[in-house]
């Protein structure tokens, strides 16, 4: 048992961001052995974590809605300090995030020297901006005595009922007995983080026509995306579950599938997290920025050499010079052979294991 028995890690930033953040908190448990460590999250990202080992209580954070402004931060720093952690670890760069564990009145408190507020930390580490997110996020615990070596993939894990609504789901669209099921995310919040939507339909074409099911995923926002998607391609081998089912239940339905073709968004982190392959699609983003994923069969394919890239970390509404080369240069053909090579490498999903290292079944 180390020094710190009651441990709060903050990470209220994109749904991705809260993935990659669970090696650090997988690590914070195998090396310390705390009591408790909970995670502070946006409401929408409060389901994923549900049955994580490493994690006692999820605290969610509305700082947009009810808890927003700075009445949210007192009143949110106030539950925090009535929970009377000993440690905080703040990946989330934000002067709300730094001034939250202040005011919560934590003894000790970690974050980058990039923070907004780094002042208000009792140790502050070096951003490593050439480093994957991961690797970043694990030098947090350096000042804790101890260092992570490698690159820790995080985990999740849909329960028992979770299986079974995605078991459901295929079964009552025809797909219970799939066994070369494909996942296709083709949303992004970020325009010019996305693929051209007609070549997501062309690629889905291919892959049903080699005789393979293919499931679009996403969530509400992606629901006219993709069903026009799977019009498009007209048959009874494609479906979409976007906006039907919850992220756990959704990272369920991936350990089913084969492989994932996503653009730089979430859903390729939960691919990860569940060990399924992944074929990532960056346009306005690169990997240098730390956000790839990061498993072994992992594939990134972008437009190098363009002059334009990257045009944002996070990508934006529109292209700022308006020829968008750095997608419209990716070609289905290529997206299509990339991912044909990597289903003749993955196992089927029953001989596979997911996050937690359990047999698929």
């Amino acid at each position: 048992m180390s020094d710190f028995s009651n441990i709060v890690v903050i990470q209220t930033a994109f749904l991705g961001d809260l993935i990659l953040t669970l090696p650090l908190v997988q690590s914070l448990k195998r090396n310390l052995s705390p009591e408790a460590i909970d995670v502070v999250v946006v409401p929408s990202a409060a389901g994923l974590l549900a049955g994580h080992p490493a994690v006692n209580a999820v605290i969610p954070y509305d700082k947009r809605g009810s808890d927003s402004g700075l009445q949210g931060i007192l009143r949110q720093a106030g539950r925090l300090r009535r929970n009377r952690y000993d440690l905080a670890v703040v990946p989330h760069r934000s002067l709300r995030s730094a001034g939250l564990v202040w005011l919560a009145k934590i003894p000790r408190r970690i974050g980058f020297d990039t923070s907004s507020a780094r002042w208000l930390y009792t140790d502050v580490v070096t951003y490593a901006a050439n480093e994957h997110e991961v690797v970043r996020n694990a030098k947090l615990l350096e000042p804790l005595g101890f260092k992570v070596t490698g690159k820790e993939l995080p985990s999740l894990y849909p329960s028992a009922e979770d299986r079974s609504v995605a078991e459901r789901f295929l079964s009552s669209n025809g797909m219970a007995a799939a066994g070369n099921l494909i996942a296709i995310a083709p949303g992004t919040i970020w325009n010019t983080k996305r693929w051209l939507p007609e070549r997501y339909a062309e690629l889905a074409k291919r892959l049903v026509g080699d005789g393979l099911a293919v499931v679009l995923l996403g969530g509400g926002d992606d629901r006219e995306l993709c069903e026009r998607i799977k019009n498009d391609v007209a048959s009874g081998r494609i479906v979409s579950s976007a906006g039907k089912l919850s992220l756990l239940q959704s990272a369920s339905l991936l350990q089913r599938c084969r492989l994932l073709i996503s653009n730089d968004s979430a859903p390729m982190h939960i691919a990860v997290a569940v060990r399924t392959p992944v074929i990532a699609i960056f346009g306005a983003t690169v990997p240098e920025f730390g956000f790839a994923p990061c498993g072994e069969r992992d594939v990134v394919i972008e437009a190098k050499g363009l002059a334009c890239r990257p045009c944002s970390i996070h990508g934006g509404d529109q292209c700022p010079i308006g020829t968008f080369d750095c997608m419209t240069a990716i070609s289905g053909d290529e997206v299509y052979r990339r991912a044909v090579e990597s289903i003749k490498t993955v196992a089927p999903h029953s001989q596979r294991t997911d996050g937690a290292g359990r047999v698929r079944g």
